[in-house]
């Protein structure tokens, strides 16, 4: 079954050409013969995707109280479209569980979002009574030769999830985190060592003790972004030419 969601919750987008990135939440490009600024939600440093004269897809924005015009929706690499909304993975998701669209959810008839188990919140419980799914959505926009990676600045807050949902586990409860990859063009799915080595270690954690981990490659073109295929999920660089177990079942 297909789903798609739509940009920027459906509003016209207007192209840019990238200038600068004067701090972690504005972008400064050229609209025709102006400067705007835009509000960029995604803080990850996605230094590879910004350069002069790349090119933007902005959303216009005039609700009161705001300090830029736009939103930044995408960026282009090439002829590929990369998502800047940290929001639409959920969007897709909500979609895609309300449309049974995601195989290994599919028992699960109803779903709640933005859910507090003890500390943590978590994106989604699936189902409801004692037998639930906790269920926390991550977005990726990095590429690298051909496979994405997460995170694409240290995650904190990510790596307390993984830990929480492990915990969770060993209790008897249902977790699993879902990568949805905003890009057209990727191979596989592996933690980010480089850039935050513990959340890497704590997904290879969280694999071992039960923790479902799946990604989803989700293309994507100016009118929306397309639920698409399932992507194995490597626990570590080093393991993407062995053979492959997968990280990610029913």
């Amino acid at each position: 079954m297909r789903v798609r969601v739509p940009l920027a919750f459906g509003s016209p987008l207007v192209e840019a050409v990238f200038l600068r990135r004067p701090s972690q939440l504005v972008i400064e490009a050229q609209l025709e013969d102006k400067s705007v600024r835009a509000h960029m939600a995604d803080q990850g440093h996605l230094l590879e995707l910004f350069y002069p004269g790349a090119r933007l897809l902005l959303a216009p924005r005039n609700e009161i109280g705001r300090k830029t015009a736009f939103q930044v929706v995408g960026v282009y690499v090439g002829d590929e479209l990369v998502s800047l909304d940290v929001q639409l993975p959920n969007r897709l998701v909500t979609a895609a569980l309300s449309a049974g669209a995601l195989p290994q959810f599919a028992r699960y008839t109803k779903f709640s979002s933005e859910v507090m188990v003890k500390s943590h919140r978590f994106d989604f419980r699936l189902g409801e009574g004692l037998m639930t799914c906790l269920l926390e959505v991550k977005s990726v926009e990095q590429v690298v030769n051909g496979l994405a990676i997460f995170p694409d600045a240290p995650t904190e807050r990510g790596r307390h999830q993984l830990e929480a949902l492990t915990t969770l586990v060993q209790k008897g409860q249902r977790a699993a985190m879902l990568f949805i990859v905003q890009r057209s063009r990727a191979c596989a799915l592996v933690p980010n060592e480089e850039t935050d080595p513990l959340f890497a270690r704590t997904l290879r954690q969280a694999i071992a003790a039960g923790v479902e981990v799946y990604a989803h490659l989700c293309p994507l073109t100016p009118d929306g972004i397309t639920l698409g295929e399932g992507l194995p999920v490597f626990g570590s660089i080093n393991t993407v030419n062995a053979p492959y177990q997968p990280a990610h079942w029913v």
